[in-house]
């Protein structure tokens, strides 16, 4: 009854759960949809508790990192995400679900990872607000200049990004009060994760006839997010191995790069462009799954070869 208990709390099945209740119940999906912008403030503000008021000092600290996430995040990632989108998909909506990642913010599984990876995680959480702040005016403008507006309105795409970055950073100060911060660091794992597959599931959910119907839009959805993550991170690894730096920095750096948040991408793609553009918001998740293990199965072979 144990073991049953770990793997329901498990994050990958939680995940997985949510890819295979869409694909078979999906219908549901439709039903809370409109939802779906709450349930990620609410991820969001929980998973802001993960950035200490204490890393944000001193402010001179703060500058060189949070321009380094900003620089990976949105111009090394979104320069290839765009560009290989536009060379493989053919459809609008799915393209614009991509120019939606390419702007999305890093995912706040950074942090934590930094530390399970051995990177450095004051670097990573500076590096991750830098992105966050930098959210809120990068992607109106980027999203709306790509894909010349296509009928969504700036002032709507900014105020999305208030209620679901600068309104969640802001309660989460609060959040880290030490009487609620006591419920808060008990309940957090599970309103994050439960949360995140309540949105790959609406996404999967409304989109799963074509999950089921059209195999070759899932192909080149999953050639553009492989080549992105796994392809692009190792490069960037290799690279600052090439110029001799320093490797608990770098493995910050291949986080801020290659991990986005799956959950505001969901929204941010329904919200502005539709269901089907989605899909590729709904794979993101699978591939930053697949490579945070495939990073952390990596360290632990090198770990045991060590030894």
């Amino acid at each position: 009854m144990q073991l049953i208990f770990n793997i329901v709390r498990n994050r990958n099945f939680i995940l997985v759960l949510a890819v295979v209740l869409g694909l078979v119940i999906g219908d549901w999906a439709a039903n809370i949809k409109d939802y779906t912008v709450y349930v990620l403030a609410i991820v969001m503000t929980f998973s802001m508790t993960n950035i200490r008021t204490s890393s944000l000092y001193p402010p001179k600290k703060l500058i060189r990192p949070m321009i380094i996430g900003l620089f990976l995040n949105y111009l090394v990632y979104a320069v290839f995400m765009i560009s290989l989108a536009y060379l493989i998909i053919d459809d609008k909506e799915l393209f614009y679900g991509f120019v939606v990642i390419a702007t999305t913010p890093p995912g706040v599984a950074i942090i934590p990872f930094s530390y399970i990876l051995k990177g450095d995680v004051e670097y990573s959480i500076k590096g991750v607000l830098g992105a966050f702040l930098g959210t809120v005016f990068i992607t109106p403008f980027a999203v709306g200049w790509i894909t010349g507006n296509g009928g969504i309105s700036s002032m709507a795409l900014f105020m999305l990004m208030v209620k679901t970055i600068v309104l969640p950073l802001i309660i989460s100060r609060f959040l880290l009060m030490p009487m609620p911060f006591k419920l808060v660091d008990k309940i957090r794992g599970k309103v994050v994760d439960w949360g995140f597959a309540l949105l790959i599931f609406i996404a999967v959910g409304l989109n799963r006839n074509v999950f089921i119907s059209e195999p070759s839009i899932l192909l080149k959805v999953a050639v553009v997010l492989f080549i992105v993550h796994f392809v692009i991170g190792l490069i960037y690894e290799k690279l600052c191995q090439l110029f001799k730096r320093n490797p608990v920095k770098v493995m910050s750096e291949n986080l801020l790069l290659t991990v986005k948040s799956s959950g505001f991408a969901v929204v941010t793609a329904i919200t502005l462009f539709g269901q089907k553009a989605a899909i590729p918001t709904a794979g993101l998740a699978i591939f930053v799954l697949l490579y945070l293990l495939f990073l952390s199965f990596r360290m632990e072979l090198r770990d045991k070869k060590q030894k």
